[in-house]
């Protein structure tokens, strides 16, 4: 009897163990045994929905900058950030000294973790000795990022690999779209001069075919969060008093004087002024923050 009691006993435990192996939240396989979500960690919520445009409903993404406000260039990541990246199948990061906290924080973890780095990935090489790590605004590098995921997620989960890969190649069709849309403007205003507040929006206005006709000195200034010289803020000034140029695409998560006077040259000029941010802004996901972006642009120079 006590043989049989015993059985009975292991049995029940074995079976509730079994129940309990999978939470309510899904971090864990279910009683079932279907398989946890990809736990990802990306640096920026431009990535992390990257990431889960391609990985679907197999990932588990946690973006460690999500506020539109935040500055991702002077970021200081905290215990929780380092805990997540802990806990991370899949690290996606920007790289080019654009988000050095994750670097940071991956030296500190001595993590093994897959890394994707989204300006290796994109091959863009510094120009004149500066490299403008701003790569999610240039629509080929957001696809070969888009690819290299799909890849990382599918060694990590070869079961849903045709799943990843497929989902990649729907985001490349909507890419090729708003490639599409860039490739119209450029036809209609190719060559018509801009000016910007700092580099964020630079690869997009390239591709579009516009001539940043901005003084280095104010916009690698804004950018480094350094004082414009007088004149050279002058000389962007009369930019706008003079109309030399038809639009000012304004990073509106890099402000300040400088920028603020700009931003009211143009304005009090009549010349549009494009808006733009380094984050998702909250509500959209990429590509219809690229759309929107792009639609923006278009409308300003005149459709």
């Amino acid at each position: 009897m006590r043989r049989r009691w015993a059985s009975v006993l292991a049995g029940a435990l074995a079976l509730a163990l079994t129940a309990c192996s999978g939470s309510a939240d899904g971090s864990a396989a279910t009683a079932a045994g279907s398989a946890s979500p990809i736990t990802v960690l990306a640096s920026t919520n431009v990535w992390g929905d990257l990431v889960e445009q391609v990985g679907g409903e197999q990932v588990e993404v946690t973006s460690v900058i999500s506020d539109p406000s935040a500055d991702p260039h002077a970021f200081q990541s905290n215990a929780r950030d380092q805990l997540a990246l802990s806990k991370a199948a899949l690290i996606v990061e920007n790289g080019g000294g654009y988000d050095d906290f994750m670097q940071t924080m991956l030296a500190s973890a001595a993590s093994t973790t897959p890394v994707i780095n989204a300006v290796q990935v994109s091959g863009i090489g510094a120009t004149d000795g500066e490299l403008n790590e701003h790569v999610w605004y240039d629509l080929p590098s957001v696809g070969k990022v888009a690819d290299a995921v799909a890849e990382q997620l599918s060694t990590i989960d070869p079961a849903n690999a045709a799943s990843f890969k497929a989902n990649a190649e729907a985001f490349g069709t909507s890419l090729a779209d708003l490639t599409g849309q860039v490739e119209q403007i450029k036809a209609k205003h190719g060559g018509t001069p801009v000016a910007i507040t700092e580099p964020v929006p630079l690869y997009l206005i390239e591709a579009a075919g516009l001539a940043n006709v901005t003084p280095e000195q104010f916009s690698e200034a804004i950018e480094n969060e350094t004082d414009v010289p007088a004149a050279v803020l002058d000389q962007t000034l009369k930019l706008f008093t003079d109309r030399q140029v038809s639009v000012l695409v304004n990073n509106e998560q890099t402000t300040g004087p400088q920028t603020q006077a700009v931003v009211d040259a143009a304005t009090a000029a009549g010349i549009p002024v494009v808006s733009v941010t380094e984050t998702l802004p909250a509500g959209q996901d990429y590509l219809s923050w690229m759309q929107a972006n792009i639609q923006a642009l278009a409308q300003a120079l005149g459709g």
